[in-house]
């Protein structure tokens, strides 16, 4: 999987900034139904915000967990909430182009 650039974080922190989290990690913590939630949001949105209800102390640990397991992106963690990209191979279904 290749790294993202400075410049692809930047782009896609700007574009998440204005969606809101489709996904919240509570108390039941990183679940294999939760991973099929976050797997299912990428494949439809290519970029999401995930929101830590419960493990805020091990949110960066987390969502590198999930990044890992997906075969994602972690763009950045900001607070309690986690923006997350996997690119879209199918390019019929593909919304960002990064620069």
């Amino acid at each position: 999987m290749e790294q993202l650039s400075q410049t692809q974080r930047q782009y896609l922190r700007k574009i998440a900034h204005d969606l809101r989290p489709l996904v919240q990690l509570g108390k039941q913590g990183l679940t294999p139904n939760l991973l099929a939630t976050i797997d299912h949001a990428l494949q439809a949105h290519e970029l999401i915000k995930l929101k830590f209800l419960d493990y805020q102390d091990q949110k960066q640990e987390l969502a590198e967990q999930i990044v890992q397991e997906l075969q994602a992106h972690l763009v950045a963690v900001v607070g309690n909430v986690a923006i997350l990209y996997r690119y879209q191979p199918d390019p019929d279904r593909r919304t960002i182009e990064l620069p």
